[in-house]
């Protein structure tokens, strides 16, 4: 599948508002029947004979069409709103959609994105931590990013206080490409005091998001974002964190 038209992107957001569907069965769908024209036109039985999908799945993904008219109004001002703020909507079958994120076991089907992707990008490394780094955590952060970027590698991390901030602007001080993966909707910047650093980002970087525009950094948004750090890098780096902290999550992701 290339690049979705309008109507592919709406039927496309009809399905991730189908509750208990997410990228991995909406891909399964997707190798069954081709279309998403096709997966909507389906039988409950054949919509069944999918691994994953139940009869109680098969029948909310027949039900939820009749708000299709809904769902395309909302897809109209999702996009209107982002073409005022720079940002656009990048899919898993765009060609600028990030290589190696395309590998990991559940691939967003969509991102939000502020900025341009590079081939530059595809040697990237997360370097990722604590909040409340210590002066030592702070000095080896900037030290192994100045490293890297020397070397041409971005750095990706989430724009979080702490290591996260001092990998992003270590990186832009050494003019390297860096990204940031972040939690919340593009247009809602988390902490507020990055936004000189968010705007920074965007125009020689890369923001993602995998949330739509107006999403709170709610705690439940960060393990996934999480897995897109560690899923858009070759690997990742550690700097101080707590054993139960998000960055070892994002290790045990990578």
């Amino acid at each position: 599948m290339g690049k979705l038209s309008f109507d592919q992107l709406v039927d496309l957001y009809l399905l991730l508002s189908v509750e208990r569907i997410g990228p991995a069965k909406i891909r399964s769908l997707l190798s069954k029947f081709r279309t998403f024209q096709n997966i909507f036109s389906a039988s409950n039985q054949e919509l069944q004979e999918v691994e994953g999908i139940s009869k109680e799945l098969s029948s909310r993904i027949r039900k939820i069409y009749s708000q299709r008219n809904s769902v395309k109004e909302f897809v109209e001002k999702e996009l209107n709103r982002l073409k005022k703020i720079g940002g656009r909507i990048v899919t898993v079958w765009d060609d600028d959609y990030p290589k190696l994120l395309k590998k990991i076991y559940d691939p967003p089907l969509l991102l939000y994105v502020k900025g341009m992707f590079d081939e530059k990008d595809d040697y990237s490394i997360a370097v990722v931590g604590t909040r409340g780094p210590t002066n030592y955590g702070k000095l080896q952060a900037e030290r192994f990013v100045a490293d890297l970027a020397d070397q041409g590698i971005t750095i990706i991390s989430g724009l979080a206080r702490g290591i996260d901030s001092i990998a992003h602007k270590t990186s832009l001080k050494h003019n390297s490409r860096t990204i940031a993966v972040i939690g919340s909707g593009l247009d809602v910047i988390y902490p507020p005091e990055n936004k000189k650093l968010f705007d920074e980002i965007a125009e020689k970087g890369v923001i993602v998001s995998e949330f739509v525009l107006g999403t709170k950094p709610d705690a439940v948004n960060f393990p996934k974002r999480n897995r897109i750090i560690s899923g858009m890098s070759l690997g990742t780096l550690v700097i101080e964190t707590g054993i139960n902290g998000g960055a070892m999550q994002t290790a045990r992701l990578a």
